[in-house]
Formats: C-alpha cells, sequence, structure tokens
C-alpha cells in the first residue's frame, strides 16, 4: 500500500472552500433566532397576519472581514443595550466557529419590542 503526495497533504492545501453569502446570512439569523433575548413576530401585509418569523441578515465584505446587518425584535421589558451586545458576541462566535470568517461588525437594527408574556393574539 502506498501513500501518495495528495494522501499526505494538508488538508488546506488540497483546494478552496467558498462559503455563500446565503448560507453565512442563514447562520446569523438561526443564531439570533436562538439567543433567549430575541423575539419573533407577526409578518403582515396590507394589514393580514401571514404567520410569523424572526431575525433578517444582510452579509457582506471579504470572509476575513464579515459585516453584519441584523433587524431583529427583543423581548420586552430588558436591557436593550446588553441583548444587543450579546447578539453581536454570539453571532461573530458562532460565524467564526462553524465558517473560520473573521466577523468585523455586526450592526444591530431593534425593529420592535415583543412581551415576554404576551398570549398570541388572534386575527
Amino acid at each position: 500500500m502506498s501513500t501518495g503526495t495528495a494522501e499526505r497533504a494538508d488538508p488546506a492545501d488540497r483546494g478552496r472552500l467558498q462559503i455563500s453569502r446565503s448560507v453565512l446570512r442563514k447562520i446569523a439569523e438561526h443564531t439570533a433566532d436562538q439567543d433567549p433575548g430575541s423575539a419573533r413576530t407577526r409578518r403582515r401585509i396590507g394589514g393580514l397576519g401571514i404567520g410569523e418569523h424572526g431575525a433578517s441578515a444582510q452579509i457582506s465584505g471579504p470572509d476575513d472581514a464579515l459585516r453584519v446587518r441584523l433587524d431583529v425584535a427583543l423581548r420586552y421589558p430588558a436591557p436593550v443595550r446588553e441583548a444587543v451586545a450579546a447578539l453581536r458576541t454570539r453571532i461573530g462566535e458562532e460565524l467564526a466557529r462553524l465558517t473560520h470568517c473573521q466577523v468585523r461588525t455586526v450592526d444591530v437594527t431593534v425593529s420592535a419590542l415583543v412581551a415576554a408574556d404576551a398570549p398570541p393574539r388572534v386575527e
């Protein structure tokens, strides 16, 4: 049994890996949605409720300096600054852990505050 140079080569030298921005976006959104401070909100079009949605993210920049723009609803009452800081840290760490991409900035827009104990609304 012979071992070729390809078998002994460092895995990083065997080829390239490119991760789609849509995958990075989904990782950021999923991470934000799993955070205990975030909340899902009702989606409405023309006054009609059409379900719920969670965080929404946009990703730009190169892999070594990603910029994340996040739109999220937070649970109320909670300290907004602390919740946003926790989201920034969590998203940066998760993207680095899963993809080895480095996050430069995470800009967060808080689009809604949702009462933590609010009962679901019938529409």
